[in-house]
């Protein structure tokens, strides 16, 4: 089990998760709940980092928005600096995979101080990755809308946890290559939820304008960007 603790912060108070030993590393997902289960992207690192976890704002115990942009990756990235001051570092280092990959690229452009490094895994730098469709998130993909159906279930309050342990399943499967190996994949001791708030925001204004390809030029934090040789997205 990972430790809670609460970090007041200039911003606010965000309910942050800590595990391992080594440097400091931040992992986030941009629409992720996290709880004392963790993640299992971010405990990859433990061995190596002392891994923070953490719910924006919205998400978990951490601060509600006070106006809509609060769950902007724009606010977000603000709201890590100040998590990360904070904590009294000078640095740390940022690792993200889908959209909490997307916010970690964000961050290194608009914010890029106090980042040592960037681990970025199947993410992208622009909305364009929703283009082809070969892309689960276009109409034309011919799971698109059992996808949607699936997002939308599971941001139920409602649900009893094994019907969305049933959903969070079928839906991780539509993605995987090899979806019969789900269970070697994923251990049931990991239940963090969708942040349907954060998701909804994401799609109504994040993503009709995620673009930042031609500021990557300009982004001189060192970058790790790794991605599945099966993964359209």
């Amino acid at each position: 089990m990972w430790r809670r603790r609460l970090t007041e912060t200039k911003r606010g108070r965000f309910e942050v998760f800590e595990a391992g030993d080594g440097p400091p590393l931040c992992v986030t997902h941009l629409y992720s709940e996290f709880n004392v289960s963790g993640d299992l992207f971010a405990a990859s690192f433990t061995p190596y980092r002392t891994v923070f976890l953490v719910n924006l704002r919205g998400a978990g115990s951490s601060d509600p928005p006070e106006a809509p942009q609060d769950l902007s990756m724009d606010a977000a990235a603000q709201d890590l600096e100040a998590i990360r001051e904070a904590l009294s570092f000078a640095q740390w280092d940022f690792a993200g995979h889908s959209t909490g990959g997307m916010l970690g690229l964000h961050y290194a452009v608009t914010l890029p101080a106090g980042l040592r490094s960037l681990t970025l895994v199947g993410a992208a730098a622009s909305r364009h990755y929703a283009d082809t469709p070969a892309c689960i998130y276009h109409p034309a993909h011919p799971q698109f809308q059992r996808m949607q159906d699936l997002i939308e279930a599971l941001k139920s309050e409602g649900l009893a946890p094994q019907e969305r342990r049933r959903l969070a399943e079928e839906r991780t499967k539509l993605s995987l290559h090899r979806p019969g190996r789900y269970g070697d994949y994923f251990p049931k001791e990991v239940t963090k939820r969708i942040c349907a708030s954060r998701l909804d925001y994401y799609g109504r204004e994040d993503f009709p304008r995620f673009d930042l390809r031609e500021r990557l030029g300009a982004c001189t934090v060192p970058a790790l960007v790794a991605c599945g040789r099966h993964d359209v997205q």
